[in-house]
C-alpha cells in the first residue's frame, strides 16, 4: 500500500451524476426503449457497451419480446427480453474489479477513475449513490465517502464495489418473469446452510419469491388452517430470508419478512426465534425501546434466555434503566453466560447504580441462601 501521507480528493469533477438523464435528453427513442426494456436495463446496456439495435415488442407477453443487440465483441445476437436482461447482468458482474492504481499523492483524474472503476462510476448514480470523496495513502486501503438518500457513509472501496454488484444482482432478480409459485420445504435447510456459510445471495435466490405469495396465502382459509409443523417450517424459511436481507443491507425488506413470519407463528413457541432476530435488528439499529419489547416477547415464548439476556440488558442500559439491566445480567451470570460477554455491561451498571447496588446484591444473595 502507498506509504505517502493520507490524501482526500473531492470527487465532484469525477463522479457521473445525471449521465443517464442527460443521455435521455439527447436520444429521441430513449423513452420508448425504457418503456420496453426498463430504464435501468437500458442504462446497463450503455455501461456494459452493449448496443441495442432493435426491439420487437410483444404486448401479449412482454418478457418474450425479442432484443437484437451487438455485444462488446461486435457479435450481433437476438435474445428474448428476459434472457437479454440476464445477459446484461452477467456482463456487468463479470467485469474484473479495478486494482488500486494510485501510486502518489497527486493522481490524475484518469488514475482516480481507474481506481474507482469506470463502470462503477456509471452504476453509482443509477442506484442513488453520490460519491463525494476518495481517501487514499497513509498505508491504508482506499475508502470512499458517499451520500445515499441523504445519509452520509464511508466505505472501503472494495465494499462499495460489492454494494453496487449486489444492486445489479437484485435488479436482475426482480426483473425475472414470475413463475407459478410453489413451496418446496426442502429449500429451507439449504437456505439456512447458506446463511451459516455467509452466502446470503443464495438464500435470497432460493426464498426471495416466497413473501408475496405467502402474504396472500396467509389470508386464505387454507393458510389459516396450516398445521403446526408447516407453520414452523415457514417461520424458519422467513427467518432465514429476513437475516439474509438484513446482511445484504435491505433493512426494510428484512423487517417485513420477519413480521410475516411472526403472523404465521401467532402464539407458537417457535415464533420466539423470529421475535429474537427482529429484536436484535432493532438493537443494532439503535431502536432500543422497540428492541426491549421484542426481546421480552421472545423470552416469553421460550427463546433461549442465555443468548438474549445480555442483549436485553444492553437495551435497558441504553435507556438508563439500570436496575432492569442489572437483573438481566444477574440471571445471565446464573445461567453460565461467559463473563467476557457481560463484563463491560456490568461495569456500566455498577458505575451508574453506585455503591448501594453492591449492598442490594449481597442482600439478594442472602435471601436466596447464598446462591
Amino acid at each position: 500500500m502507498a506509504n505517502f501521507e493520507r490524501q482526500v480528493v473531492d470527487l465532484a469533477e469525477i463522479r457521473a451524476d445525471g449521465w443517464f438523464e442527460q443521455l435521455g435528453d439527447e436520444v429521441e427513442e430513449m423513452a420508448q426503449l425504457c418503456a420496453a426494456l426498463g430504464p435501468r436495463f437500458v442504462a446497463f446496456s450503455f455501461v456494459a457497451s452493449v448496443r441495442i439495435l432493435a426491439v420487437r415488442y410483444d404486448t401479449q407477453s412482454p418478457d418474450s419480446s425479442e432484443v437484437e443487440f451487438c455485444s462488446p465483441q461486435g457479435e450481433v445476437q437476438v435474445l428474448p427480453l428476459a434472457e437479454f436482461r440476464e445477459r446484461l447482468g452477467g456482463v456487468l458482474l463479470g467485469q474484473p474489479r479495478p486494482e488500486v492504481l494510485i501510486d502518489g499523492p497527486d493522481p490524475t483524474a484518469d488514475q482516480i477513475r481507474d481506481t474507482l472503476g469506470r463502470h462503477y462510476l456509471l452504476l453509482a448514480p443509477l442506484f442513488g449513490v453520490q460519491l463525494t470523496h476518495l481517501s487514499f495513502g497513509g498505508g491504508l486501503p482506499p475508502t470512499v465517502a458517499l451520500q445515499l438518500a441523504g445519509v452520509g457513509e464511508e466505505l472501503a472501496l472494495s465494499n462499495l464495489h460489492e454494494v453496487l454488484d449486489n444492486a445489479v444482482r437484485s435488479e436482475v432478480t426482480r426483473a425475472r418473469p414470475s413463475e407459478p409459485f410453489s413451496i418446496d420445504f426442502k429449500l429451507v435447510p439449504q437456505a439456512e446452510a447458506a446463511n451459516a456459510a455467509g452466502d446470503f445471495d443464495t438464500t435470497i435466490a432460493l426464498l426471495g419469491a416466497w413473501p408475496g405469495p405467502l402474504s396472500m396465502f396467509l389470508r386464505t382459509p387454507q393458510g389459516q388452517s396450516l398445521g403446526e409443523v408447516e407453520r414452523e417450517t415457514l417461520m424458519r424459511a422467513l427467518s432465514a430470508l429476513g437475516q439474509a436481507y438484513w446482511s445484504a443491507g435491505h433493512v426494510e425488506w428484512a423487517e417485513d419478512v420477519l413480521r410475516l413470519g411472526i403472523q404465521f407463528g401467532q402464539e407458537l413457541a417457535a415464533s420466539g426465534a423470529l421475535f429474537a432476530v427482529l429484536g436484535r435488528f432493532r438493537l443494532e439499529g439503535g431502536r432500543y425501546g422497540e428492541a426491549i419489547g421484542l426481546l421480552r416477547r421472545a423470552l416469553a415464548l421460550g427463546a433461549e434466555r442465555a443468548s438474549l439476556l445480555p442483549d436485553l440488558a444492553a437495551c435497558f442500559a441504553e435507556r438508563e434503566r439500570w436496575v432492569a439491566a442489572a437483573c438481566c445480567l444477574e440471571e445471565a451470570d446464573a445461567l453460565g453466560v461467559d463473563a467476557g460477554v457481560t463484563a463491560a455491561l456490568w461495569q456500566r451498571v455498577e458505575q451508574a447504580l453506585g455503591s448501594g447496588w453492591a449492598e442490594v446484591r449481597e442482600l439478594r444473595k442472602g435471601s436466596l441462601g447464598g446462591k
